[in-house]
């Protein structure tokens, strides 16, 4: 079933409280699993290096070409999230990258490998339009962040179980067991995924059904891009997913180079530091959204914006420590990426607020689309080519002719020094759209309202 009564008879409605919550967990899940599936290839980057004979440069190219397939059919995506059947477009897309994930343990060389990469990103690109346009439609504004924060605890966990179970995995049966057993469980999702029903889209905001939505995909996305915050919004999107996807993807390589952690020690780091502080972030940053949304009407993202201010020193901290100092690195790398969670809270709740309710699925997607093309399709690639050319400096430097492990180590740390440059630009960012958002979220109630 996908329509409630009142929205087959045209009526806006408010999703019952028991099957909001429902939905809300069983989107929870789907999105830990995106992100688990998404970071097995970071989980067993070392070992997949060492059998096909690969540079970071072409591991980082893996992560562009996911990005940049998950980005361009994202916008299509999210063009049927405003039009069609969400929960259709959620089961279907779950089967996609399930089956891709599995594809990818089968890899026989670094073509195969791509290619396995770009299909899970064609299935991936359905699950933040779809549930993103699912929540804005159960919960209404004053407890969309918490709503959303609850959503996004499934990147936390997702990339925490995914380090620790596929190192883990690895370390005991190989890289290729890591993908077939990360595919299961999105396959059952997918089932029950299909089967959720579809709420009215405004039933939150007492807005008619569809209402906003009269133009074809290119009007809408130019009335998008005529909102000022969605535009600053779209460059904090690139900036943090830059970040984002660099780190998630290298830290286990990065851990067993510089800091001399094996497979699975590496791993279990990276998923607590990067995943289960993750967890408690998002918690507290759900609630300080919606408390700072109270107290003044650019609350959330004056608060997302301080806490990347924060964030930038942490990460510069972490990377100055000396090799072996694993603890160090460890408090101020997770006190980095604790405050590093407090922008989805903030920026994602923001977005509903500015965007008239039947383009918030093209909105999200046009979202995605920047944040990943400009930003995560880059991440890797530059991180990894940083990477390469610093460790070829550090050989050069010392007339070495052949390329050590301790030359790629010190390559990585090296390049990693982007990290917080990235992050101090993304908090100016964040700093400039909370001076537009008031004006967007009173002219977006105002459409909703007319």
């Amino acid at each position: 079933m996908n329509g409630s009564p009142a929205a087959k008879a045209g009526a806006p409605a408010t999703p019952r409280v028991g099957n909001a919550r429902y939905a809300l967990l069983l989107l929870f899940l789907i999105n830990l699993v995106n992100f688990y599936d998404r970071q097995v290839l970071a989980a067993v980057t070392e070992p997949i290096r060492r059998e096909f004979g690969l540079g970071d440069s072409a591991l980082g190219l893996l992560n562009t070409a996911f990005v940049l397939m998950y980005a361009a059919v994202g916008l299509p995506f999210g063009r049927w999230a405003d039009r069609g059947s969400r929960p259709r477009l959620l089961g279907v897309g779950l089967s996609i990258w399930s089956v891709f994930t599995g594809a990818t343990g089968a890899a026989w060389g670094y073509t195969s490998l791509f290619v396995a990469r770009i299909g899970v990103g064609i299935g991936e690109a359905t699950c933040s339009p779809a549930a993103n346009s699912l929540i804005g439609d159960l919960f209404p504004f004053h407890q969309r962040a918490r709503a959303l924060s609850l959503f996004m605890l499934g990147l936390p966990v997702g990339n925490m179980l995914s380090n620790i179970i596929s190192g883990s995995l690895a370390q005991a049966f190989g890289w290729r067991v890591t993908f077939f057993v990360a595919a299961i469980p999105g396959m059952v999702l997918a089932v029950l995924a299909s089967r959720l029903i579809d709420p009215p889209r405004g039933a939150a905001d007492g807005a008619s059904p569809a209402r906003d939505d009269d133009g074809g995909f290119w009007k809408n996305m130019v009335s998008l891009l005529s909102i000022p915050t969605l535009r600053w919004i779209v460059i904090t999107g690139a900036l943090h997913n830059f970040n984002a996807y660099a780190v998630n993807s290298f830290m286990p390589a990065y851990l067993g180079r510089y800091h001399g952690l094996d497979l699975r020690q590496a791993n279990l780091v990276t998923g607590l530091m990067l995943g289960a502080l993750g967890i408690a972030s998002l918690l507290m940053a759900g609630i300080a959204a919606d408390r700072a949304r109270r107290w003044r009407t650019n609350g959330r993202l004056v608060l997302g914006a301080a806490a990347i201010t924060g964030a930038t020193p942490c990460v510069f901290m972490a990377l100055i420590q000396a090799p072996g100092h694993v603890t160090p690195f460890i408090v101020w790398m997770g006190a980095g990426w604790i405050l590093f969670y407090f922008y989805y809270a903030t920026v994602y709740a923001s977005v509903h607020d500015i965007v008239p309710p039947a383009l918030r699925g093209s909105a999200m997607s046009l979202y995605f689309f920047c944040m990943y093309v400009l930003g995560g399709a880059f991440g890797t690639a530059i991180l990894g080519m940083l990477s390469d050319h610093m460790a070829r400096r550090a050989m050069a430097a010392v007339g070495a002719s052949d390329m050590t492990e301790a030359f790629r180590a010190t390559g990585l740390h090296d390049a990693f020094f982007i990290v917080p440059v990235i992050f101090g630009l993304l908090a100016l960012t964040l700093f400039a759209a909370s001076r537009t958002v008031a004006r967007d979220i009173e002219a977006a109630r105002g459409r909703v309202l007319v």
